[in-house]
C-alpha cells in the first residue's frame, strides 16, 4: 500500500510537471491563435482585442494560474478555434483512437506473443535469424513512411497489378464518402477502411512485441527451477505452461500497460495519413492553430494515459512476481 501511495504522489508531481512544460512550451513559440482568427490585413487594434477576447494579453503567470485553477475544477477551457468545450472535443476524438489503439495493441500482442513463442522454440535456427532480422526493420520503420507505403500498394499499386476490387483498400476515411450503407455493409466498410490504419499500428508493434516475447521466454526456459523440472521427468508442455510461460507473463503484463498510451500516441501520424479524426489529427491541427487550451486538453490526456500505465504497470509487476511480492511481506523476527 506504501509503495501505491508512494508510485501515486510520484505520477502527480510528474504530470504536473509535463503540462507545465507544455504550457510554457506552447507560449514560447511564435505567434498566437489571435493572429489566425482575424484577417491577415486586420489592423494592430482587431488584434489586440482579439487577444484581449481569449485572455492572451495577460501574463504568462496570469494565464498559467487561470488554467491550472479551471483544471483542478474539471475545466478544460474553450476551444480557440471553435469556441467549443475542450472536453467535448476530446470525447468525440477518443472513441476513434480507443479503437485503433486498442485494437491494433490487441493483435500485437496475439501475433507477437505467438511469433516469439515460435523463435523461442527454435532458437538460433536459421528461420529465427531470419525473423529477428525482418521484426527489427518493421519495428525500426517510421510510422508515416509505413503508412504512405501502404497507400500506395493499396491503391495504385494493385490497380497497376489488375488486382481485383475486393483488394483496392481505400486509403483515406473512416467509412466511404457517400455513408449510404448500413447494417452489414457498415460494418464491412468500416472494417476496409480500418485496415491499413491497424497494419500500420500493429505490424511494428507485433514485431517489437515478438522480440521481447522471444527474449522472455528464452530466459524463462533457461532458469534453474525449470531445469529441475525437466530433471523429475515432467513432459515439456506440462514445463512450458506451468513454469516458462508463468515465468514469462510478469515481463509481458509490463510491456502490455506501457504500450497501450505509446500506440494511441503513436497513431498522430497514422491518424493525419488516412484522415481518421482522432485524438492524433486533432493534436495537429490544433498546434497549427495555436489553439493552446486543446493542445493543453490533450497533453495533460496522453500524460495522465502514459504515466498512469507506469504506475498500473508498477503495481502488476508487483503482485505476479513471487519474488516481489515475498520482499514486501514484513519479515518475521529479528
Amino acid at each position: 500500500m506504501r509503495r501505491l501511495i508512494t508510485r501515486s504522489l510520484d505520477a502527480v508531481l510528474l504530470l504536473w510537471l509535463v503540462t507545465t512544460l507544455t504550457f510554457a512550451l506552447i507560449h514560447l513559440a511564435p505567434g498566437d491563435a489571435a493572429t489566425f482568427l482575424v484577417s491577415p490585413t486586420a489592423p494592430v487594434d482587431d488584434v489586440a482585442r482579439q487577444r484581449a477576447l481569449l485572455g492572451l494579453d495577460a501574463s504568462w503567470l496570469t494565464q498559467y494560474a487561470r488554467w491550472m485553477l479551471a483544471l483542478l475544477h474539471g475545466d478544460f477551457g474553450r476551444s480557440f478555434a471553435s469556441a467549443r468545450p475542450v472536453s467535448a472535443i476530446i470525447i468525440e476524438a477518443l472513441p476513434v483512437s480507443l479503437f485503433l489503439g486498442v485494437t491494433s495493441l490487441a493483435l500485437s500482442f496475439v501475433f507477437g506473443t505467438l511469433l516469439g513463442g515460435w523463435q523461442a522454440l527454435r532458437a538460433r535456427s536459421r528461420s529465427d535469424t531470419t525473423l529477428s532480422v525482418l521484426s527489427t526493420v518493421v519495428y525500426a520503420a517510421p510510422s508515416f513512411w509505413l503508412a504512405l507505403a501502404l497507400v500506395i500498394a493499396a491503391t495504385s499499386g494493385a490497380s497497376a497489378l489488375g488486382a481485383p476490387m475486393w483488394m483496392r483498400l481505400p486509403a483515406f476515411g473512416v467509412e466511404s464518402p457517400a455513408g449510404l450503407a448500413t447494417g452489414f455493409d457498415w460494418w464491412r466498410d468500416i472494417a476496409r477502411h480500418a485496415l491499413l490504419p491497424l497494419l500500420v499500428l500493429s505490424v511494428p508493434g507485433a514485431a517489437g512485441v515478438a522480440r521481447f516475447a522471444r527474449q522472455s521466454l528464452r530466459d524463462a526456459s533457461l532458469a534453474p527451477h525449470v531445469a529441475a523440472a525437466a530433471s523429475r521427468g515432467l513432459t515439456r508442455a506440462r514445463i512450458e505452461r506451468r513454469y516458462v510461460l508463468r515465468l514469462a507473463l510478469t515481463p509481458l503484463i509490463v510491456l502490455g500497460g506501457l504500450m497501450l498510451p505509446g500506440i494511441i500516441a503513436g497513431s498522430v501520424f497514422v491518424e493525419q495519413v488516412f484522415a481518421w479524426p482522432g485524438l492524433g489529427r486533432t493534436m495537429l491541427s490544433a498546434i497549427a492553430a495555436r489553439d493552446y487550451p486543446v493542445v493543453l486538453g490533450l497533453t495533460v490526456l496522453y500524460a495522465t494515459a502514459v504515466i498512469g500505465a507506469n504506475v498500473i504497470a508498477d503495481v502488476a509487476l508487483t503482485y505476479s512476481d513471487p519474488r516481489q511480492r515475498s520482499a514486501l511481506r514484513p519479515s518475521s523476527g529479528g
